[in-house]
Order: structure tokens, then C-alpha cells, then sequence
């Protein structure tokens, strides 16, 4: 590539056509960004993509496959240096924010994925379970981090696809855990950049009524696929705690816990755990992987 040539981003969007007014707004703001060569898809998860502009490549998909499986495909079906997985009802409010972040990953060789700050367009709350990282009091500061907000994330191609991918199996939930986790065992490392920011809805996922026992199945999946056996137990069980305090109706109780046994009792994948080397680099940058 030139010198002068603009970075190149493959920016990868999942549609169910049941989003009519965000999705044609998520759309418009991608193809205003300036300062960058940019490809973008649309994966119809079970439809043909509407509303989607000339020039903007579709993918269909006869199936909803989920979040996670339906980014790996248009990651496959998009060109870039750097891949920008954008939730559909999210938008950018500037023209360089593609820009700053790929320049992010592009300056330091070791970066595997960048974060911009998310925020809601109406109140500015950026919700804690947004920022990457145990102490989320502070949305403003940046630094290196994790975890991400697998919503609305840059990464390096070449980092991503050394490290698998996203986990499709997993449907919905904590594939952002498990995919920077990866990243992090493969030597990179992730950066919160909280002076970018992108727009997105401060919804509650619990909304959803498999949330519940999607996202206990996940955790276990989650530490049975990366995890070290000793650390198996210590994470679950942390999770366990954590997650009844959180808990406030029989119903998602009783989701949690078929969703705990389905994770104890089904295929998780492939198993691939983290080096010891790699723990101890979670743990100094902020976050043992037992929380």
C-alpha cells in the first residue's frame, strides 16, 4: 500500500428487516465516513436485506444464524485491513470515526482491537456494561482494555482471523468475552478510545426473554472453551454469585439455571485454553479472567 493511501475498512452490518428506521441510518452514516477506503456488507440473518443502498454488497442467509455467525460471514465476504462490526441500530454521529480508530490500530503494530465510547443520542449515558473494562465509573478514560462491547468494535483482520473469529455457536452473548480473550492469547492487546464516540440506544438486553439462559449457557460455554481447568470453577462460581444477586424474578432464575446445565452438558467448541502467560497479562492490564 501507498503511503498516502487511506487505510481500508470492511465494515460488516446484520439485518432481520425489523429495524426500519435505524437500519437505513446506520447505513448512511458508514457511507459518509471520510478518510478511509471503505467496503461494506449486509447479512440478511434469515432475509433479503431492504432498504439497503446501490453499491452496498448483501449476503442472505437462509436461517437467522445469530449475531456471532452472521459477523464471521460478512467478515468473509468483505475486504479490509481492519473489520468494523456495527450493530444496526447504531450510528455515527462525525464523518471520521472509522478514520481515528483505524489510524488507532495502524500506529501501534501489537493492537488487535479498538473501542470507541457508545453513547446514548438522547441522554449521552454511556451504560456501564458498555465500557470494557472492572471500572466503569469513568466512561471518559481511556486505556488498555479486555473485554469489548462487541457491538460496535474495530479489529485488525489478520488478529481476527488468527484467533477464529468470532464464536458462532454461541447465538447471542459473551461472544465479545470470548473473542478478545483470544486476541489477548494470541499477543495482541485491546484500547478503549473514549474520545470517539458512536450512538446507540441504552436498551436492556434482559428485554429478551432467552436472555437469561443464553447467557448463563454462554459463561459456561465460555470459561469451558478458554479457560485452564483450575480456573473453571473460580470463574463459574463467581458468575453464580453475581448473577443471583442480579436476579429479580422466579422466571429468570429458572432460565439461568437450565441455561447453567445446558452449558455443563453440551458441546462448547473447541477448546483452546489461555496460557498462564496470558492470565497474568489480563490480570496486570485490570481484569483476572475469573470475573
Amino acid at each position: 500500500m501507498s503511503p498516502n493511501a487511506p487505510l481500508s475498512v470492511g465494515a460488516v452490518v446484520l439485518t432481520m428487516n425489523d429495524r426500519p428506521v435505524e437500519f437505513p441510518r446506520a447505513l448512511a452514516c458508514l457511507l459518509a465516513q471520510e478518510g478511509i477506503d471503505l467496503d461494506v456488507v449486509v447479512v440478511g440473518n434469515g432475509c433479503v436485506p431492504e432498504q439497503v443502498p446501490a453499491g452496498i454488497r448483501t449476503v442472505v442467509l437462509p436461517e437467522n444464524v445469530g449475531i456471532p455467525e452472521g459477523r464471521n460471514v460478512g467478515a468473509a465476504h468483505v475486504r479490509g485491513e481492519f473489520l468494523f462490526f456495527f450493530d444496526n441500530d447504531a450510528h455515527l454521529p462525525g464523518g471520521d470515526e472509522l478514520a481515528r480508530l483505524a489510524a488507532e490500530l495502524d500506529g501501534d503494530a501489537g493492537l488487535a482491537y479498538v473501542q470507541p465510547r457508545i453513547a446514548d443520542p438522547d441522554t449521552g449515558v454511556t451504560l456501564r456494561r458498555w465500557v470494557p473494562r472492572l471500572r466503569a465509573a469513568d466512561p471518559a478514560r481511556p486505556g488498555i482494555v479486555t473485554v469489548m462491547a462487541e457491538g460496535v468494535v474495530m479489529i485488525r483482520r489478520t488478529a481476527f482471523e488468527a484467533a477464529g473469529g468470532w464464536p458462532g455457536h454461541f447465538f447471542l452473548f459473551h461472544e465479545g468475552i470470548d473473542l478478545s480473550w483470544r486476541l489477548w492469547n494470541h499477543g495482541g492487546t485491546g484500547r478503549y478510545v473514549p474520545d470517539v464516540i458512536t450512538h446507540h440506544p441504552a436498551t436492556d438486553p434482559s428485554r429478551h426473554t432467552p436472555y437469561h439462559h443464553l447467557n448463563a449457557r454462554n459463561r459456561v460455554w465460555l470459561a469451558r472453551r478458554n479457560l485452564p481447568r483450575a480456573l473453571i470453577p473460580v470463574h463459574l462460581a463467581t458468575f453464580s454469585v453475581l448473577t443471583l444477586f442480579r436476579l429479580r424474578t422466579r422466571s429468570a432464575l429458572t432460565a439461568t439455571l437450565s441455561g447453567f446445565r445446558e452449558g455443563l452438558h453440551t458441546p462448547c467448541g473447541p477448546r483452546s485454553p489461555l496460557r498462564w502467560t496470558t492470565i497474568a497479562r489480563l490480570t496486570l492490564a485490570g481484569r483476572p479472567p475469573v470475573v
